[in-house]
């Protein structure tokens, strides 16, 4: 008798409710972040809108800190993937091959590439942030610590990582902010018309 696979289908062949279930909800899921890709202001502030509510929550409960730590360093990884070009040039075996700046005037301007595009970086720093909010309703999550070292450590951390990225940014001549394709006007008619 054949088992039933990870597609969710049951032991006789026949798709499970439960499986079903689980199908639907991810195609809505999935067709309200294809909604909502054009909309990166209202993404993004919906987003400051949890981390402030979340922020408030573990400031009235005054716990969780080990978790908002966690969230932090997750953010900042993230922010460092985001601010990194998809192709680090550090890694290529000759630095003058690496993506450049146009030279000429007949070659094509390539804007930046991130590794971790705009869209995924909204999408996984929202999810940490419920997550987050998930774990302050359990009490295992509230582990006791002295807050302020937590703090110190992470601008410290935040610093020092910061401070690694813009050299990188400096050595390999690279910015991590291009908005499209630059286009070029050439030279403006300079003639005046006369109206008769």
């Amino acid at each position: 008798m054949p088992e039933g696979d990870s597609s969710g289908e049951s032991i006789h062949g026949k798709p499970s409710a439960i499986g079903n279930f689980f199908k639907r909800l991810g195609q809505v899921y999935q067709s309200w972040l294809d909604k909502s890709t054009p909309f990166s202001a209202v993404r993004w502030a919906v987003t400051l809108i949890l981390t402030a509510i979340y922020m408030i929550r573990v400031y009235i409960l005054q716990g969780w800190y080990i978790v908002t730590y966690a969230l932090g360093i997750y953010h900042l990884n993230l922010f460092i993937a985001f601010l990194s070009p998809k192709v680090d040039p550090s890694l290529l075996d000759d630095p003058d091959e690496g993506p450049a700046l146009p030279t000429k005037q007949n070659e094509e301007f390539r804007p930046f590439i991130r590794r971790l595009p705009e869209f995924k970086f909204w999408h996984s720093a929202t999810k940490g942030i419920i997550i987050a909010m998930i774990c302050t309703f359990f009490e295992a999550f509230n582990v006791p610590v002295f807050w302020p070292i937590l703090v110190m450590y992470f601008i410290m951390l935040f610093c020092i990582t910061m401070k690694r990225q813009i050299k990188h940014m400096i050595k390999y001549r690279y910015l991590p902010f291009t908005h499209g394709k630059r286009t070029y006007r050439g030279k403006e008619d300079t003639a005046k018309t006369f109206a008769s």
